[in-house]
């Protein structure tokens, strides 16, 4: 059977995203919402939704696809999560 790596999107209890990469995506949940790891950001902001996650088989493009994200405004991470996929290339552009 084929590894599978997860990408996600967590909305926390402060309204802000958190954005991370697994394989075993329900294990993970659970560890963001326990306070498995005091020293992370979801910590302090629990209990935390899944918003979004999507699947890889190669943990290259995951890992890519996750520090993509990472770098994305709010506006445009609530489009992924919304599946509204056309309004992505317009929230790219920069306003000056």
């Amino acid at each position: 059977m084929m590894k599978m790596y997860y990408v996600y999107i967590l909305q926390c209890s402060d309204n802000t995203y958190y954005t991370g990469i697994t394989s075993k995506l329900e294990e993970r949940l659970f560890q963001h919402n326990s306070g498995f790891y005091r020293d992370g950001y979801t910590y302090r902001r629990r209990p935390v939704e899944l918003k979004y996650y999507t699947t890889f088989s190669n943990s290259g493009k995951a890992i890519d696809f996750e520090k993509k994200i990472k770098k994305w405004s709010k506006a445009k991470k609530e489009a992924l999560i919304n599946s509204e996929y056309d309004q992505l290339p317009n929230l790219a552009k920069k306003k000056f």
